[in-house]
Protein backbone atom coordinates (compact mmCIF):
# COMPACT_ATOMS: atom_id res chain seq x y z
CA UNK A 1 0.00 0.00 0.00
CA UNK A 2 1.07 3.50 -0.92
CA UNK A 3 0.90 6.61 0.79
CA UNK A 4 1.72 9.81 -1.33
CA UNK A 5 1.98 13.17 1.14
CA UNK A 6 1.70 16.41 -0.25
CA UNK A 7 2.09 19.71 1.00
CA UNK A 8 -0.24 22.06 -1.04
CA UNK A 9 1.11 24.65 -3.54
CA UNK A 10 2.29 28.06 -3.20
CA UNK A 11 -0.36 30.48 -2.24
CA UNK A 12 -0.96 34.06 -2.38
CA UNK A 13 -0.60 35.93 0.62
CA UNK A 14 -3.79 36.44 2.87
CA UNK A 15 -2.62 40.02 2.89
CA UNK A 16 -3.41 40.17 -1.43
CA UNK A 17 -6.37 37.31 -1.06
CA UNK A 18 -8.02 36.34 2.00
CA UNK A 19 -8.85 33.06 0.21
CA UNK A 20 -5.38 31.84 -0.16
CA UNK A 21 -5.68 30.73 -3.78
CA UNK A 22 -2.45 29.07 -5.34
CA UNK A 23 -0.06 31.89 -7.18
CA UNK A 24 0.48 31.52 -10.38
CA UNK A 25 4.15 30.22 -9.01
CA UNK A 26 2.84 27.78 -7.16
CA UNK A 27 0.51 26.34 -10.03
CA UNK A 28 3.31 25.90 -11.98
CA UNK A 29 5.13 24.00 -9.34
CA UNK A 30 2.01 21.66 -8.77
CA UNK A 31 1.64 21.11 -12.84
CA UNK A 32 5.45 20.22 -12.46
CA UNK A 33 4.43 17.33 -9.66
CA UNK A 34 1.90 16.51 -11.59
CA UNK A 35 3.63 15.72 -14.36
CA UNK A 36 6.31 14.18 -12.88
CA UNK A 37 3.90 11.49 -10.94
CA UNK A 38 2.02 10.94 -14.46
CA UNK A 39 5.39 10.05 -15.85
CA UNK A 40 6.23 7.63 -12.88
CA UNK A 41 3.08 5.87 -13.98
CA UNK A 42 1.42 6.95 -10.08
CA UNK A 43 -1.45 5.97 -9.91
CA UNK A 44 -3.90 6.22 -6.51
CA UNK A 45 -7.56 5.42 -5.69
CA UNK A 46 -8.28 8.58 -4.27
CA UNK A 47 -7.42 12.06 -3.23
CA UNK A 48 -8.16 13.32 0.10
CA UNK A 49 -7.37 16.53 0.75
CA UNK A 50 -8.61 19.91 3.07
CA UNK A 51 -11.11 22.22 1.91
CA UNK A 52 -9.09 25.02 1.93
CA UNK A 53 -8.54 26.91 -1.17
CA UNK A 54 -5.10 26.26 -2.12
CA UNK A 55 -5.04 22.48 -1.18
CA UNK A 56 -8.57 21.74 -3.19
CA UNK A 57 -6.59 23.58 -6.36
CA UNK A 58 -3.46 21.42 -5.87
CA UNK A 59 -5.83 18.20 -5.94
CA UNK A 60 -7.73 19.14 -8.80
CA UNK A 61 -4.27 19.74 -10.73
CA UNK A 62 -3.05 16.35 -9.52
CA UNK A 63 -6.24 14.39 -9.89
CA UNK A 64 -6.33 15.81 -13.51
CA UNK A 65 -2.93 14.54 -14.85
CA UNK A 66 -3.04 11.36 -12.74
CA UNK A 67 -6.76 10.31 -14.14
CA UNK A 68 -7.94 10.20 -10.25
CA UNK A 69 -12.24 10.30 -10.38
CA UNK A 70 -12.21 10.21 -6.72
CA UNK A 71 -11.10 13.81 -4.95
CA UNK A 72 -12.54 14.22 -1.46
CA UNK A 73 -12.93 16.78 0.58
CA UNK A 74 -12.04 17.05 3.96
CA UNK A 75 -12.66 19.29 6.92
CA UNK A 76 -10.06 17.51 9.65
CA UNK A 77 -6.99 17.97 7.54
CA UNK A 78 -6.11 21.86 7.95
CA UNK A 79 -3.12 22.99 9.50
CA UNK A 80 -3.76 22.30 13.36
CA UNK A 81 -6.17 18.92 12.84
CA UNK A 82 -5.12 16.34 14.94
CA UNK A 83 -3.63 13.32 12.78
CA UNK A 84 -4.51 10.50 15.47
CA UNK A 85 -7.32 8.93 13.63
CA UNK A 86 -6.01 8.81 10.02
CA UNK A 87 -3.27 5.80 10.42
CA UNK A 88 -5.91 3.46 11.07
CA UNK A 89 -8.28 4.86 8.61
CA UNK A 90 -5.41 4.74 6.15
CA UNK A 91 -4.66 1.09 6.87
CA UNK A 92 -8.32 0.39 7.20
CA UNK A 93 -8.81 1.36 2.97
CA UNK A 94 -5.99 -0.80 2.08
CA UNK A 95 -5.78 1.49 -1.22
CA UNK A 96 -2.92 3.29 -2.48
CA UNK A 97 -3.80 6.87 -1.09
CA UNK A 98 -2.80 10.53 -1.55
CA UNK A 99 -3.55 13.29 1.12
CA UNK A 100 -2.62 16.93 0.06
CA UNK A 101 -2.77 19.38 2.90
CA UNK A 102 -0.47 21.46 5.28
CA UNK A 103 2.06 22.13 7.68
CA UNK A 104 2.41 21.10 10.50
CA UNK A 105 -0.94 18.66 9.97
CA UNK A 106 1.34 17.24 7.12
CA UNK A 107 4.21 17.02 9.25
CA UNK A 108 2.70 15.57 12.20
CA UNK A 109 0.96 12.83 10.07
CA UNK A 110 4.27 11.41 8.52
CA UNK A 111 5.60 11.59 11.87
CA UNK A 112 3.55 9.66 13.67
CA UNK A 113 3.16 6.74 10.85
CA UNK A 114 7.15 6.85 10.83
CA UNK A 115 8.62 7.06 14.45
CA UNK A 116 5.08 7.15 16.21
CA UNK A 117 5.64 10.34 17.35
CA UNK A 118 4.32 13.70 16.47
CA UNK A 119 7.28 15.93 17.52
CA UNK A 120 10.38 14.65 15.48
CA UNK A 121 10.47 17.01 12.33
CA UNK A 122 11.60 13.59 10.40
CA UNK A 123 10.93 15.33 6.58
CA UNK A 124 11.14 18.51 5.27
CA UNK A 125 8.35 18.98 3.53
CA UNK A 126 8.26 22.12 0.75
CA UNK A 127 5.07 23.47 -1.34
CA UNK A 128 4.16 21.22 -4.02
CA UNK A 129 6.56 18.57 -3.45
CA UNK A 130 5.51 14.63 -2.44
CA UNK A 131 6.70 12.56 -0.04
CA UNK A 132 5.74 8.41 -1.10
CA UNK A 133 5.72 5.99 1.82
CA UNK A 134 5.21 2.14 1.37
CA UNK A 135 3.30 -0.05 3.88
CA UNK A 136 4.74 -3.50 4.51
CA UNK A 137 4.06 -4.67 8.31
CA UNK A 138 5.08 -0.88 8.67
CA UNK A 139 5.39 2.45 6.91
CA UNK A 140 8.76 3.44 5.40
CA UNK A 141 9.89 6.10 2.79
CA UNK A 142 9.57 5.06 -0.60
CA UNK A 143 10.67 8.30 -1.65
CA UNK A 144 10.83 12.08 -1.51
CA UNK A 145 11.26 14.91 -4.41
CA UNK A 146 10.51 18.59 -4.71
CA UNK A 147 9.15 20.85 -7.88
CA UNK A 148 13.28 21.81 -8.06
CA UNK A 149 14.34 18.27 -8.41
CA UNK A 150 12.13 18.07 -11.09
Amino acid sequence: MKLYLIQHGLALAKEEDPERPLSTHGKAQTQRTAEYMKSRSIKVETIWHSTKLRAVQTAEIIAEALACGKIQARDDMNPLDAVEKLPGEILASNKDIMIIGHLPFLQKLADRLLIGSEESGIIAFKNSGVVSLDYDEKWKIDWLVSPEHM
